[in-house]
């Protein structure tokens, strides 16, 4: 790992740290919440997205007059070097290459140019980016800037893809047959439940040369070339695994749950901050008058994130599965996630009228607020982090539809690990849909509803102060408060 520099003087102006998100509407939510997290430290920051995210952000959220009440903060703009109608979240191996070789000049410009420093702001004392951005900890090397990586997948799946190299030399990837449920035995922590299905979904694709698999196999070399590793995780949760980790990067910090970290030092505070959204969708706020009118812990929430694209047949298998539940239900559809969606995907005048009696359907939904909400008592999701995270600390357990990447972790770890919900990986069956629903909100809720809230408390101690994730936010801070860069 990097060595923070001994400085002989120190600036009398606070620290400048600059903060470099993958441009995803996933990891931009996170760091956006860490950003905050670090100005109500009294650190200057130095926001930097691409011109693609950032137009997304000024169309779709409050967080610039948000962050107006931060003189402190500062936001830059650089291109990703795609044209303005790539679909990036579609085909992000091109939007990961592009940031490599199209980014990475224009980002070591941005910092040596002075641009980002005047007389009321120092220059960039470290960076914090993504791991998987490695060109940033390149450029922070050549000039000397300490960098520090934030990874904002859960810690079980980064350590997964730590042990990559593991799999591919034991064979165990690609898979040789067809049983699905064989167990891996290459991740150490995760011998006794991980199955071939549980294993992020690029591994399926049988070939140890696909794209997705040479980005990710890096990361056990990659992520030890930083001062430290920032994870949007707490030790109560995800604990052994993050033992397992420190074998290679001893330097971590654990200061999640984010989104409840800020909300928690805002309140103490007494800051009276409006409701925020830094989504890069338009969230339809109607459906918390519906909600209200729901009775407690009635209702499913049933979201797939801003990636999941679903064909128009598992569309009308959940369409189904859900009226025939007989629960209420909350659906985010966003208008571009249903593919061939005019083909065999009209609703049957029954299926329709149970939506009317039960159901409410929004292109997006102020998700934060949704999960919150009395009337809501259970989550069927996509298992993306940030989603998980905010479920697991408002004491709602889940029904898992893991898409790719993470999530066919998390969701294994939420089913079987943490016992706060049901996996229903690799089918969209309507019976069961209608099952696991039905266990979830009917059945079996007395049994999940206090597992999460034993959860939900863990969560919440964590963040008060002596809780192991403000003392490691707080000992971040002091980290980067030492790495006060000489005044030139």
């Amino acid at each position: 790992m990097l060595q923070s520099p001994s400085p002989m003087t120190r600036s009398p102006l606070p620290p400048h740290v600059l903060l470099f998100p993958l441009p995803l509407q996933g990891p931009v939510n996170s760091m956006l919440k860490l950003a905050e997290l670090l100005c109500l430290a009294d650190l200057h920051i130095t926001f930097v997205v691409t011109d693609y995210i950032n137009s997304r952000l000024q169309r779709h959220s409050n967080f610039q007059s948000r962050f107006d009440h931060y003189p402190n903060f500062q936001i830059k703009t650089v291109s990703d070097g795609l044209p303005e109608d790539h679909p990036r979240g579609d085909r992000f191996i091109e939007l990961f290459d592009s940031l490599r070789r199209k980014t990475k000049p224009l980002f070591k410009e941005m910092l040596s140019s002075g641009c980002l420093e005047s007389d009321s702001r120092r220059r960039v004392s470290c960076i914090v980016a993504d791991g998987i951005l490695g060109f940033t900890c390149d450029v922070g090397n050549e000039l000397g800037i300490p960098v520090f990586y934030v990874r904002t997948i859960s810690a079980c799946c980064l350590w997964v893809f730590f042990c990559l190299p593991k799999l591919i030399e034991a064979g165990e990837i690609p898979f040789n047959g067809d049983d699905m449920d064989e167990l891996i035995k290459s991740v150490p922590g995760m011998e006794r439940f991980l199955r071939r299905r549980d294993l992020p979904s690029f591994c399926r694709s049988g070939n140890i040369a696909d794209q997705n698999i040479l980005l990710y196999r890096t990361e056990c070399d990659e992520i030890p070339r930083a001062y430290g590793l920032i994870l949007n995780t707490f030790e109560e949760l995800e604990g052994p695994i993050l033992s397992e980790i420190r074998s290679l990067c001893p330097n971590i910090y654990t200061i999640g749950p984010l989104h409840a970290h800020l909300k928690a030092k805002l309140a103490a505070r007494g800051s009276s901050q409006p409701t925020f959204s830094n989504s890069l969708w338009e969230e339809d706020q109607t459906c918390m008058a519906w909600l209200d009118a729901q009775p407690s812990k009635s209702v499913i929430y049933v979201s797939f994130g801003s990636l999941v694209n679903i064909t128009s047949e598992q569309y009308m298998e959940f369409w189904h599965g859900l009226v025939n539940s007989g629960q209420r239900f909350l659906w985010v559809i966003r208008p571009d996630s249903i593919l061939n969606k005019d083909s065999g995907s009209r609703i049957p005048d029954e299926v329709s009228e149970g939506t009317k009696e039960r159901g409410y359907i929004v292109d997006w939904a102020p998700q934060e607020e949704v999960l919150a909400h009395p009337s809501v008592g259970g989550f069927l999701t996509h298992s993306g982090w940030n989603s998980t995270l905010e479920s697991v600390f408002e004491g709602l357990p889940m029904i898992c539809w893991p898409y790719f990447l993470d999530q066919q972790v998390n969701s294994r770890f939420v089913g079987n690990v943490w016992n706060l919900g049901l996996d229903m990986k690799d089918t969209s069956d309507r019976n069961l849909v209608e099952k696991m629903v039905r266990d979830l909100m009917e059945v079996r809720k007395e049994e999940f509803l206090q597992r999460a809230d034993q959860m939900a408390k863990s969560a919440k101690r964590c963040l008060v102060e002596g809780g192991s994730s403000y003392n490691s936010f707080e000992r971040l801070v002091k980290d980067i408060e030492s790495m006060d860069a000489p005044v030139s």
